[in-house]
């Protein structure tokens, strides 16, 4: 039988076989469709979370996806450039958590919907830009295998400098917060300031998993920052991060305060996420 008949009688084959023998075809995102920076967004719920997805216009092979900490729409120029890219955006709101446990959790029935239901790519890259990165990084030291590649943008990575810093003597942030401290002690369900201060389980503390599966990081700081110290942050987890043999880059902005976040040129990003997609050799 030569190559041409067999490929026309697998098609045939296939064709014949009942609906639920076939591939599932990712189901269509719900909610109203409106614009973002020119692509449809969807809002929309899974279960009593409120959820967000930006659809590039040409998607890439795999319907990869990034996954913004929070903040959604803030400082945005990578969203957008990978947008245009093929990326999907994705945002799931669950503010005033600072990546606790149980906004890990909440996370885990987003991450099920958009892989099992939308599907979308198994390993999302994921976005952390201020207190973003605590739910960025704890989300990757819990699921390791299930991350990409992730982007810190003047990033929180212990919440003991931010928001505790000058307000708990903790740091040497010019700042912290008191109304921002007690959100983040609920959230953790901390029954006071030692319990908090004790607590071994910052995304500084726990980079060992994370750096063992090989997940790429990226981290953009500026190095006057009063609010989030890169000493206390982005560069001790780059300094731990690379001493654990992980792979990590840094672009370090000169003078730079904690705003503005991003980059002028956001190539370097876009690029970080597509080298994360390649194939390992």
């Amino acid at each position: 039988m030569n190559t041409r008949i067999s490929v026309v009688l697998a098609v045939a084959l296939v064709s014949t076989l009942p609906l639920g023998a076939r591939a599932a075809e990712p189901k269509p995102f719900p909610g109203p469709v409106t614009k973002w920076q020119g692509f449809v967004k969807h809002d929309f719920k899974v279960g009593e979370l409120e959820a967000t997805v930006v659809v590039p216009e040409n998607a890439l092979p795999g319907r990869p996806w990034v996954w913004r900490g929070e903040f959604f729409g803030a400082f945005a120029d990578a969203d957008v450039a990978l947008v245009k890219a093929g990326w999907h955006l994705a945002y799931l709101k669950v503010p005033d958590l600072f990546g606790a446990p149980k906004a890990v959790k909440k996370w885990e029935t987003f991450y099920d919907a958009m892989v099992k239901d939308f599907g979308m790519h198994a390993k999302p890259g994921l976005i952390g830009l201020s207190r973003g990165g605590l739910y960025c990084m704890n989300w990757a030291a819990a699921h390791p295998d299930r991350t990409l590649a992730v982007y810190l943008d003047n990033a929180v990575c212990d919440f003991k400098s931010w928001p505790g810093g000058a307000y708990k003597k903790l740091g040497a942030g010019k700042s912290g917060s008191e109304a921002e401290w007690k959100k983040m002690l609920a959230a953790y369900e901390f029954k006071n300031d030692e319990e908090a201060i004790a607590y071994k389980l910052n995304p500084v503390d726990t980079l060992a998993p994370v750096a063992k599966a090989k997940v790429p990081l990226l981290l953009v700081y500026g190095d006057k920052d009063a609010a989030v110290p890169h000493a206390e942050n982005s560069e001790l987890l780059y300094n731990r991060y690379k001493a654990l043999g992980g792979p990590v880059e840094q672009i370090v902005k000169p003078g730079q305060d904690h705003h503005p976040h991003g980059l002028k040129d956001v190539t370097p990003v876009v690029k970080f996420f597509a080298a994360a997609l390649e194939p390992k050799k």
